[in-house]
């Protein structure tokens, strides 16, 4: 019997929602303070409104190439396999050192409860990514089943603070005030910098979106999905942030590399800042879980597809998830956590990110065809994506555009050299498998505000049937 697959406008809604929002929250909001004081609020909305357009592109891009691959698949169709590689091995750059980035965050969150010595800090690094990376290997369905279970652990902490934040400005109007005056301190002259921190808290989307063979009614599906998930993201950045930044000055959080901690603990005491460094510590591990698997998976589809080295296509012979590529990228990760810090991993991250955007809006230039009328914006949206991501590339450091640039150059010879340049056939079939897709789907749902809003949904579909009945 075959299963019914075919995605909702909800349903893909959701996907959006799940594959954006995870621990970043936790992390970005004290480094744009440093650069930009209260005024990262609105650059928080700029921010969303440039992911919008890039995640537009990609939705449309997966409508003329709905095959499994994501960037890669559309890149490689409109220009050849080589170009496709550069995509592919750019984003695999961008996520491996974005799970580095949340390894810092976890020991950031941890000193809350207890003091590290540099080396004990290291040795909690090794500990976080061998943990999450093994149960990757050996229990990956356990795994999904523990985040689910965690869900509202997850949530919690951040409608508290919200609900806290808005009580508290209702009783306190001058806080407001107080710590959005003056909202522009420092000026505009690091509004790029600050960009790129906060551009990479809307990243994610490009993980999420799935093919259109997939969707109900993709021409008109697809758009309206992107948008609505996006729009709900950004609401959901720009509520936190509020609060963020209307209950502690913008110096405080500059200094505190765990803003929600101490924010929490400006709104609620001490409870408040265990409850926030608690929600904390489970998000990371759950973002950075699900984000190990997710990257491992684009390694390994490269692979299969005769575009990266075929140790990334290696198989557990028992519990048949990718280990190899599991373990390169975790040691990886671990190195990069240690050796350097986390608003360096994040710049470098959107920068080697933003460069598999370029190309993904050069395939759609080349892949879109007039006669789909539906697809609203498509011969402008590609132009408006390529501005935002060369702003995006050169508001990035000079470090990030040398060494950024060197680096993905230097994947020229491991596709030349490496990479077999055949499609390992056997492995493809089973990864581009009907079975296969709707288990990677369902992963997808462990996050948590995308689990918040299926619960929601639900609530809404029951209390409508009720007011028929």
């Amino acid at each position: 019997m075959k299963l019914k697959r075919e995605l909702s406008y909800f349903d893909l809604t959701n996907i959006v929602i799940g594959a954006i929002v995870g621990a970043d929250i936790y992390i970005v909001s004290a480094l744009s303070a440093g650069l930009i004081g209260p005024f990262s609020l609105i650059v928080w909305l700029i921010a969303g409104s440039f992911a919008i357009v890039i995640a537009l592109v990609f939705a449309y891009c997966s409508y003329y190439v709905p095959k499994v691959g994501g960037p890669f698949a559309f890149v490689s169709k409109a220009f050849d396999d080589f170009y496709g590689f550069l995509t592919g091995w750019s984003m695999w750059i961008a996520e491996v050192v974005a799970l580095a980035v949340f390894g810092i965050a976890f020991i950031y969150y941890l000193q809350y409860f207890v003091h590290l010595s540099p080396i004990q800090e290291i040795l909690v690094k090794a500990l976080f990514f061998f943990v999450l990376t093994f149960v990757n290997i050996f229990g990956v369905k356990f795994a999904g089943r523990l985040n689910n279970t965690l869900t509202i652990l997850k949530l919690f902490p951040l409608f508290l603070l919200v609900v806290a934040g808005i009580f508290a400005f209702i009783v306190h109007p001058g806080m407001l005030q107080k710590n959005y005056s003056p909202l522009m301190p420092l000026g505009l002259k690091n509004f790029g910098p600050a960009l790129v921190l906060i551009f990479w808290a809307y990243a994610g989307f490009e993980l999420g979106t799935l093919p259109a063979s997939e969707v109900k009614n993709p021409k008109k599906t697809i758009p309206k999905a992107i948008i609505t998930g996006m729009l709900v993201v950004t609401l959901f950045y720009l509520l936190t942030n509020f609060v963020v930044f209307g209950a502690a000055n913008w110096r405080s959080l500059a200094v505190n590399p765990p803003p929600l901690v101490f924010v929490g603990y400006a709104l609620l005491g001490t409870i408040g800042a265990v409850i926030m460094s608690i929600g904390a510590l489970i998000s990371i591990s759950g973002v950075d879980e699900c984000g190990i698997l997710s990257t491992a998976r684009l390694s390994y589809a490269m692979s299969i597809d005769g575009l990266f080295p075929k140790i990334f296509s290696k198989i557990h012979p028992k519990y048949k998830t990718p280990y190899m590529a599991l373990i390169i990228q975790m040691l990886i990760a671990f190195g990069l956590s240690i050796f350097s810090g986390i608003t360096k991993l994040i710049s470098f991250s959107v920068f080697t990110l933003t460069f598999s955007f370029l190309l993904t809006c050069l395939a759609l230039i080349v892949l879109k065809k007039g006669k789909e009328k539906q697809l609203h914006g498509q011969n402008i949206l590609p132009w408006i994506g390529i501005a935002i991501c060369l702003y995006l590339l050169y508001s990035t450091s000079l470090f990030d555009k040398v060494v950024g640039l060197a680096v993905i150059l230097a994947g020229i010879p491991l596709y030349e050299f490496l990479s077999p340049k055949r499609d390992i056939h056997h492995l493809k079939r089973l990864f581009v498998s009907e079975e296969a897709i709707f288990e990677r789907r369902l992963e997808r749902k462990e996050k948590f505000l995308a689990n918040f809003a299926r619960l929601l949904h639900k609530v809404y579909k029951k209390m409508k049937q009720t007011a028929k009945n």
